[in-house]
């Protein structure tokens, strides 16, 4: 797709935000700041109606408003966190300093500095959820000591997982999954901007295909009309069915059984992050794809079912939903290699 994302270009201003309630509370967090955890499930808008609150509350928004996704620290190493031109001004001359050290460092300092416009500045941290409890206590220390100047944004998929001391500290901002008919009118509203030809039933089929998920919803409409110059039900199903999550997933499934395991991360984790997936979600899907193809035979699909219930468990109870996917996946590979063996070195009958 050439030219900005339309979820980028046609981002909603605060005013414009469709859900009632999240609005409501939003705009008075804009009159009287506060902490706020923004929760809701994958692709609703969450990051959005953050950004165009902090449109709102600063004039200088580009240096007010910090944003840090949680895997900006912990899925990445401790010279990519040292050289991100975010983190680096905090972090010159602490190369031995622990990553533990240098989390807290740049969350202490993105706190710590004066905002540049009015009384307060934003620092939002997306996908809270998957903060180890170790450092949300530490996070609501700086919350503590900063609460003056640092107005903290945490939003995540998952509220129950973040610690009572930090939710006793933030306005619950709940955004919940539009109906089809919702996601219809965002779709016929950007459309109509981008003077892209559709018919209802086009709309209608993107709409349901994305299950609640608007940021899906409108990628999908955009590689549409990029294919095709139009969004008919003929073109979006035509689009729809190469750009489903299914050849990531047999991509993933692939690379595990020739025992790369760097490559499955990396197709899970464009699942988790790009495409919105939760651990949980994409765990349902894996076993779809393995039921749905030839590949595999029964007794492998069960296998992978058995190993899938003991994964659904660590999903419900753990923070890192690739971690535990990531152990599926390597799990069931390695028995299918073990059973390999054995049906190779046993006797003849």
């Amino acid at each position: 797709m050439d030219g900005p994302l339309w979820t980028e270009r046609h981002a909603p201003s605060l005013s414009e935000i469709r859900q009632d309630d999240a609005r409501d509370r939003l705009w008075r967090a804009l009159d009287e700041p506060m902490n706020l955890v923004v929760q809701g499930p994958p692709g609703v808008g969450k990051t959005a109606a953050v950004r165009a609150l902090a449109a709102e509350a600063h004039d200088d928004v580009e240096n007010d408003l910090i944003e840090i996704n949680v895997a900006d620290f912990f899925d990445r190493t401790k010279k990519e966190i040292r050289t991100d031109p975010r983190f680096e001004q905090f972090l010159q001359g602490r190369s031995r300093m622990a990553k533990r050290d240098m989390i807290n460092r740049v969350l202490k300092e993105s706190a710590a500095y004066a905002p540049m416009s009015g009384d307060y500045k934003t620092l939002v941290l997306d996908n809270a959820e998957a903060i180890r409890e170790d450092f949300q206590q530490a996070l609501r220390r700086v919350m503590e000591q900063h609460h003056r100047t640092t107005q903290f944004i945490l939003t995540t998929r998952q509220p129950t997982k973040l610690i009572p001391p930090i939710r006793s500290r933030c306005f619950p901002v709940q955004m919940r999954a539009p109906s089809t008919d919702e996601t219809i009118d965002v779709l016929a509203d950007i459309a109509d901007a981008e003077e892209v030809a559709y018919d209802d039933d086009g709309l209608e089929f993107v709409a349901s295909a994305a299950g609640g998920d608007l940021r899906r919803a409108i990628l999908s409409a955009q590689t549409t009309a990029a294919e095709h110059d139009e969004i008919t039900m003929s073109t979006a199903y035509e689009t729809l069915g190469e750009v489903g999550p299914d050849e990531a997933i047999r991509d993933a499934l692939a690379a595990v059984q020739d025992g790369d395991l760097k490559d499955a991360r990396g197709e899970l984790d464009d699942l988790l992050d790009d495409e919105g997936y939760d651990g949980p979600d994409l765990l349902r899907e894996i076993l779809r794809v393995a039921r749905a193809g030839s590949t595999y035979d029964s007794a492998e699909v069960a296998r992978l079912h058995k190993l899938a219930g003991e994964a659904d468990l660590d999903l419900a109870d753990g923070l890192d939903d690739r971690l535990h996917l990531t152990h599926l996946l390597a799990s069931w590979a390695a028995g299918r290699t073990e059973l390999s063996t054995d049906l190779r070195e046993a006797p003849p009958a």
